[in-house]
């Protein structure tokens, strides 16, 4: 079958129905044509041509090949969020290979042994690094790991309530997916303050109250940040029956606090800070949490058993068909994951080990206190704003206009946030270390 019928007198590939069909549904709803059912401003609005002049192959190449010779070649100071590490080319070799970059959503166990290993294996690693008993395979990115979060908080907690406390630096893009995840279930998102870049346990002891479903913060935070008060705010979650969520990567675990021994109950994170370079949109949603909440996981899990010759097999396993046909039933409504992505996160992670990995979380830490002593010494620049150890990235205080500062590193060729009036952002990992002394050098000339 074609798969195109006639719906509403003309052809359409995606709505196999009659005419008559149709008419009835525009009848049920009150419309008289499917174009009311739809509001495209005209601007937007497809008009029947795509104003792309044809041209051949060779031609299309060199066209695509100029527009991307207009873009600026910066070498980028860039974090909050995003977090280029170095990939090793057996990465691309090993994940790269057909039967993994062809591979569907493992569902037929029989077929894709090894891709349901490696996946086990990406969640056996975050389970050390976390200190939690289960972690899915995976999520979308941080944010959606997050609103999943509080979805998640809200089911389990034992008494009503609806807050869901985050702190004043959490980054508005992911606040702004939180909100909207949790608008339906009827969660309020209020924000609570920080000190000195890390939270302020007097501020939230006076903001939390038996209300609270959750309370996140972040280790690192999106300031750069090392979260000194991990302890405190488990204490208040727990006093208050409240959900402690943290934030962070796989790289930055290998060296701060294990989540779980401060009172974590979910970690959710970028875990493609490995695997991946930077992308600034595509990401791997970290999730992990405790035992307890193994059947109120979203998303995946790859468990581990043995088929009838005893042999170990892999399979997905907890996974409830509501997520998949009856959503108002659903635990969540993802049915999909970054199940390639995770084994590009696995891969990167098993070729450094753990010695690799803590040395090249030690190595952003250091880097991240040596530019900022640098930077500190250039007149007209403070660094960093916050007395606080860093992992990669620090805040910096410039006297000029913090706009104006980046806007004259760009015309030297380097990228930096401006995040405040007078205060840019600043990322160095082993990415971009090559390039340190050429940034100081550029903010001694416009700083």
């Amino acid at each position: 079958m074609s798969g195109r019928h006639e719906t509403g007198g003309r052809g359409s590939p995606y709505a196999p129905h009659t005419a008559e069909e149709t008419a009835a549904m525009l009848d049920a709803v009150g419309a008289d044509d499917v174009t009311e059912l739809f509001d495209i401003p005209e601007p937007v609005a497809f008009d029947g041509e795509f104003g792309i002049e044809a041209r051949s192959e060779q031609a299309a190449e060199r066209h695509v090949a100029d527009l991307l010779s207009r873009n600026d070649d910066l070498t980028e100071f860039l974090g909050r969020g995003h977090y280029d590490h170095y990939v090793p080319s057996l990465v691309d070799h090993l994940s790269q290979r057909s039967e993994f970059l062809t591979s569907y959503t493992q569902y037929q166990p029989e077929v894709t042994q090894g891709f349901l290993q490696a996946l086990f294996e990406y969640q056996s690693m975050l389970v050390e690094l976390t200190g939690l008993g289960i972690v899915n395979a995976s999520m979308y990115d941080h944010a959606s790991a997050l609103a999943e979060a509080a979805l998640l908080a809200a089911r389990v907690r034992a008494t009503d309530g609806d807050r869901v406390l985050v702190p004043d630096y959490i980054l508005d893009t992911r606040r702004d997916v939180l909100e909207n995840y949790t608008d339906g279930a009827g969660l309020a998102v209020e924000t609570y303050a920080t000190d000195d870049g890390n939270v302020d346990p007097d501020a939230l002891a006076e903001t939390i109250d038996d209300e609270a479903v959750m309370v996140y913060a972040e280790n690192p935070t999106t300031l750069g940040t090392v979260e000194e008060h991990l302890d405190a705010v488990g204490d208040l979650a727990e006093d208050h029956d409240a959900l402690f969520c943290l934030g962070s990567d796989p790289v930055a675990l290998s060296v701060l606090q294990e989540p779980a021994s401060v009172g974590a109950d979910v970690v959710v994170g970028d875990a493609a800070t490995l695997g991946l370079p930077t992308a600034y949109g595509m990401g791997l949603g970290l999730f992990a949490c405790r035992d307890d909440f193994v059947r109120q996981v979203p998303g995946r899990l790859v468990g581990a058993g043995e088929d009838d010759a005893d042999r170990r097999a892999y399979t997905l396993t907890l996974q409830t068909r509501e997520q998949h046909i009856r959503r108002e039933r659903a635990t969540s409504n993802i049915c999909t994951n970054q199940a390639w992505v995770a084994l590009r996160t696995a891969i990167h992670a098993a070729y450094l080990g753990p010695d690799g990995l803590v040395g090249l979380a030690n190595d952003c830490v250091r880097l991240a206190d040596d530019l900022a002593s640098r930077l500190d010494a250039v007149a007209g620049v403070q660094a960093p704003v916050h007395d606080r150890h860093h992992v990669r990235e620090f805040v910096a205080h410039t006297d000029q206009p913090a706009a104006a500062v980046a806007r004259d590193l760009e015309t030297e060729g380097f990228a930096v946030h401006a995040v405040g009036e007078h205060e840019i952002q600043v990322c160095v990992t082993d990415a971009n270390r090559h390039a340190a002394d050429e940034l100081v050098a550029a903010v001694e000339e416009v700083a």
